[in-house]
C-alpha cells in the first residue's frame, strides 16, 4: 500500500511548531491540521489499515507496508502510539513479543482509511495518464512539486 503524502513524523512537528505561536481562537484548526496530518500521513494509512484487522507485529508490518524502513516504521509506530490510534503490547518471552492493534478510535477512522485506499487504487491509472497530458501539453519541464 504505497500512499504518499510525505513524512508525517516531519509535517506534524511543524504543525506543531506553527501551532505554539497562535492566538487561542485558532488553536482548534491547528489540532485538526495535526492530526490530519498524521492519519494522511505516508505511512501511517497503511499501519492502521494493518492494525485494524487485529493484532499484528513490527515484521508483518514490515512486510505489509511497501516501501518503509525500520526506522521510520518504529518512528511512525511510536506517533500513532502517543496520538491513542495504536496500543503496544509486550508480551513477556524470550524474544520478546510486541503486537500492536487498533484503538477504538482508529478503529472509527479505519472505513474512511480503506475507502480512500480503494479510491487511490481505482483512480491512479487516471491521475497518471492526466499527469501524463499536462506534461505533454506544458513541456514536460515542470520542476517536481517538494513533498510538505
Amino acid at each position: 500500500m504505497g500512499v504518499s503524502q510525505g513524512n508525517s513524523a516531519v509535517t506534524a512537528g511543524r504543525a506543531s511548531e506553527a501551532c505554539g505561536a497562535v492566538a487561542p481562537g485558532r488553536a482548534t484548526a491547528c489540532t485538526v491540521r495535526e492530526v490530519l496530518d498524521r492519519v494522511g500521513g505516508k505511512w501511517s494509512i497503511g499501519i492502521l489499515v494493518a492494525a485494524s484487522q487485529g493484532p499484528v507485529r513490527f515484521t508483518e508490518l514490515e512486510r505489509r507496508v511497501e516501501g518503509i524502513s525500520r526506522r521510520m516504521l518504529t518512528l511512525t509506530l511510536r506517533n500513532l502510539e502517543r496520538d491513542g490510534l495504536l496500543h503496544r503490547k509486550v508480551h513477556p518471552t524470550v524474544p520478546p513479543k510486541v503486537e500492536y492493534t487498533a484503538t477504538p478510535i482508529a478503529l472509527e477512522l479505519h472505513e474512511s482509511l480503506v475507502a480512500l485506499t480503494h479510491w487511490a487504487e481505482r483512480h491512479r491509472s487516471a491521475i497518471a495518464d492526466a499527469r501524463a497530458t499536462y506534461d505533454r501539453a506544458h513541456g514536460g519541464d515542470l520542476p517536481p512539486v517538494p513533498e510538505r
